[in-house]
């Protein structure tokens, strides 16, 4: 059965075109550069969060990733990206999931995320988020968020602003930061909103 949170993101991607939802971007180059940054191999794993009709699934195909897998809540979302790629959707795993109920025995050299985790406004959500991550994520993790400076709701939702300390505090029990940047997103509006975005790599388990 679907609740309400799907509800509510299975309606925007029904009733919007990408021009009319504020976090459309035309070519992601702040999340590919991250994910060039770890210099691995287009075997390497690679699973975008919240991916939504995001076109960075597009790119990564162009440039001959292999191994990706695109998970979003709302299945319209994913439809829609589906049409856009035609033929190439064939060659991506698409998961239809709220990320706290995600469950794979997978592992994964990139975990990316471009606001989703600003969502999470409960210390149990954050958890069960991390949780799920702390077992996925075998590399490293790209994370965008809402900055201190960003917006305090999206898509009429309330969402987790953050700074680099506090989303370094988030993920030090399992990650540990590589470096983090603010950037200004331009909407379709032609309004700003100050994204943090963070690079982590998985701490080494000891057994």
């Amino acid at each position: 059965m679907e609740n309400a949170i799907q509800k509510h993101w299975d309606t925007v991607y029904q009733t919007r075109q990408p021009h009319e939802v504020s976090w459309t971007q035309e070519i992601p180059a702040t999340s590919l550069e991250f994910i060039h940054s770890f210099n691995l191999p287009k075997t390497a794993k690679i699973i975008d969060i919240g991916g939504g009709d995001s076109k960075l699934v597009d790119y990564l195909l162009e440039e001959g990733y292999e191994s990706i897998t695109v998970l979003d809540i709302s299945a319209q979302a994913l439809e829609k990206a589906k049409l856009r790629l035609g033929e190439k959707a064939q060659k991506v795993h698409w998961v239809v999931s709220d990320i706290i109920e995600f469950a794979s025995d997978e592992k994964f050299d990139v975990w990316h995320d471009r606001a989703t985790f600003h969502f999470l406004t409960t210390h149990q959500k954050v958890a069960a988020y991390l949780e799920k991550a702390g077992k996925a994520v075998n590399g490293y993790m790209a994370i965008g968020t809402f900055s201190d400076k960003g917006p305090e709701k999206c898509s009429g939702l309330p969402v987790q602003r953050y700074t680099e300390a506090t989303l370094t505090a988030e993920l030090q029990k399992g990650f540990t930061k590589i470096r983090c940047i603010t950037e200004d997103h331009t909407t379709p509006f032609h309004t700003k909103q100050n994204f943090l975005f963070c690079s982590f790599k998985r701490q080494q388990k000891i057994a």
